[in-house]
């Protein structure tokens, strides 16, 4: 019933914008900004009415996505050059598709405010899947902005005990001024989710009527899971500042023979950054006789309650000699200093070393791992920039570690445009590298629960990326080409343990993005082919397809319509599998996933700045094979009729 009323007030909503007249005002435009510096990239605002259904679906997170299955869970892109490289505290790695961070966040410039709210739901009573998504921004005056978000998830799932509960919000503002520069954000996210460990048996999917003396069916409800009670939470926040003064002259400007204007010319520019990262995991199950579910228990045999924290702070100081102040600079350049705070606390290690453990305790494998740690890192860089030009832009940034555990390490990063006009249109061809050698993660080497615990003295990785982009959206073309060699890479094998792999994989990978358009039919398509050489360290699909055929079209000059149907395809190959009391992926050798077709029908329409959809996700279920797993034990989501309604407010 609340929710017939919700939906019910933001048809009515709808309505009502769709009938207000737009006023007139100047182009709205986003940005991102880029670190450690707060460069400026353009961004866009995402108010367009293509694939607007697809972000309901969770594994079209990718075009090859390894998920637990239920929206907000976690989850891992198998599209390896798409994939984050591990971070500090890696439990936030199995949900950074749905986590907000530094590469995904905007700042808008709309000049009046704007309010984007969207509500997505599906399912039913048991299964309801809703999304509640809304952001504002809003401008002071013509230098000054605030804005807010909010992103709230709530799903039971279509399975047993995998219900998720997310909740993400965030403030931010920025001011852009002739010599003082802002720009700050504030996140937080609370996300809880369940574990099931996944179901007892893939015959439940793949062949139930083994299971049940010949009835074919079987509630996905109804499906036995390993695990009953346990879940884990991850809350953190991150606040990010960066705060830029400016030195320079004004230049006084004709605007014709009677008037003229003085305008700022800044020379050059000093920085200070400051981001702020707080993290806290817990995993708990009281459920005592699904500890069999682990090889190991080490601290309670009665349930697990493990907790782990961890914050970081930041600040960043540099100069910067900016680009185009005059007609000699043609490119900018800087130099910064960079200071880290990095503190854990873990559960505490409560084991006695004695020569014979409690009946039940598995045998403690290593020292005494502490229950809290600090590392104060240092490193120096400089950065290389030409934003502005019609011919070729670049950027290039490098930092080496100089106290701490960083000592040594050395992060090279860097591309190169160009744009040249070919068939009426432009084309841009660009080139890109980086060079990697990073120390591992402090819990890589450090980490006690009640299931695992390891004590590492992993060395630096080493990496290497090189690799180029071609545009050309005239024929809706875009490839993109790259190999990368990694020594002394960090996975986690069968075991669910962290290890490092002494020697090298290279890495090939391409993607072909191909826009077809014939009147109103329209068919996009993207092949990405992919190979490791060595599949036991890194497994990976080697042909991953995304596939959207649809007919675009206007009803009565006022509707657009979107209809088509979609469908990700990946080839089989060693899926990793999921640990849930780690939140990790790990290598297994055993079952095969991939080779199977994921399709949805779906309707998306627009009307004014109103959009919606009507989408039947998996529609194609059970009509070729039932064997649609991303994860060993974790089925995909059945069928499932799913609507959402989205509403663009110019207050």
């Amino acid at each position: 019933m609340k929710k017939t009323i919700f939906i019910t007030g933001l048809v009515v909503a709808a309505i009502a914008v769709m009938q207000a007249k737009d006023p007139v005002i100047a182009p709205s435009y986003a940005w991102k900004m880029l670190p450690p510096l707060g460069l400026r990239e353009p961004s866009t605002i995402d108010t367009t009415l293509y694939n607007y259904a697809q972000e309901s679906v969770p594994s079209a997170v990718s075009s090859a996505y390894a998920t637990t299955g239920n929206l907000g869970a976690a989850g891992q892109n198998m599209i390896f050059f798409d994939r984050e490289p591990m971070g500090e505290f890696f439990f936030k790695d199995a949900l950074y598709a749905w986590l907000p961070s530094l590469s995904t966040h905007k700042f808008y410039n709309t000049r009046i405010p704007m309010t984007l709210l969207s509500y997505n739901t599906g399912g039913g009573k048991e299964n309801v899947q809703d999304r509640l998504k809304t952001t504002f921004s809003g401008n002071v005056n013509k230098k000054a902005q605030i804005g807010a978000m909010i992103d709230y998830i709530y799903s039971k799932g279509s399975y047993d005990y995998q219900a998720t509960k997310d909740l993400i919000w965030g403030l931010s503002g920025s001011y852009m001024g002739d010599r003082y520069e802002m720009q700050a954000f504030l996140n937080h996210w609370n996300m809880l989710g369940q574990e099931n460990g996944g179901i007892t048996d893939d015959l439940y999917i793949t062949d139930p009527a083994q299971l049940q003396a010949g009835q074919n069916k079987i509630e996905p409800k109804a499906i036995p899971t390993n695990l009953t009670g346990a879940f884990n939470r991850v809350v953190g926040a991150q606040f990010y500042v960066n705060n830029a003064y400016k030195v320079g002259f004004w230049k006084e400007e004709e605007i014709d023979d009677s008037t003229t204007v003085e305008t700022f010319v800044p020379v050059s520019s000093f920085i200070w950054t400051l981001d702020y990262k707080s993290g806290r995991h817990t995993f708990k199950n009281k459920v005592a006789s699904e500890r069999d579910y682990w090889e190991n228990t080490y601290l309670n045999l009665d349930g697990t309650d493990d907790h782990t924290k961890y914050w970081s702070l930041t600040n960043t100081l540099g100069v910067s000699l900016l680009e185009e102040f005059n007609k000699f600079a043609k490119f900018g350049a800087a130099a910064f200093v960079t200071h880290e705070i990095r503190s854990y606390t873990q559960t505490t290690d409560t084991i006695d070393r004695l020569p014979s453990l409690p009946e039940g305790l598995s045998p403690y494998p290593v020292n005494k791992v502490p229950e809290s740690a600090k590392q104060n890192l240092l490193w120096v860089g400089g950065q290389l920039t030409k934003q502005y030009g019609s011919l070729l832009t670049y950027e290039a940034t490098a930092r080496f570690g100089l106290i701490g555990d960083v000592v040594g390490d050395l992060d090279i990063d860097g591309s190169v445009s160009t744009r040249f006009k070919l068939l009426g249109d432009s084309v841009t061809i660009t080139g890109y590298g980086r060079f990697r050698n990073e120390a591992a993660p402090y819990l890589m080497n450090h980490y006690v629960s009640n299931h695992f615990i390891w004590d590492n003295d992993f060395g630096k990785t080493r990496s290497f990326r090189v690799g180029g982009r071609l545009s050309i959206p005239h024929t809706g073309t875009f490839l993109t080409a790259g190999v990368e060699n990694i020594q002394n890479y960090i996975y986690f094998n069968k075991n669910c343990m962290p290890v490092q792999h002494g020697g090298s994989v290279q890495i090939f990978s391409a993607t072909l993005n191909q826009d077809l358009s014939f009147g109103p039919f329209n068919w996009n398509n993207k092949v990405t082919y992919q190979t490791s050489s060595e599949q036991d360290i890194i497994p990976l699909p080697k042909l991953a397809i995304y596939s959207n055929m649809f007919l675009s079209f206007k009803v009565a000059r006022v509707l657009d319509v979107q209809l088509g149907v979609d469908c990700d395809y990946y080839t089989k190959y060693k899926a990793p599998g999921y640990q849930p009391a780690t939140m990790t992926f790990y290598n297994q050798d055993e079952i095969d996933c991939g080779g199977y077709p994921f399709m949805n029908a779906y309707v998306n329409m627009k009307l004014s700045k109103t959009r919606f959809y009507v989408m039947f996700s998996h529609f194609n279920q059970g009509m070729t094979s039932n064997n649609y797993f991303s994860m060993p034990h974790y089925p995909l989501n059945p069928r499932k009729f799913q609507i959402g309604l989205s509403i663009d407010f110019a207050n």
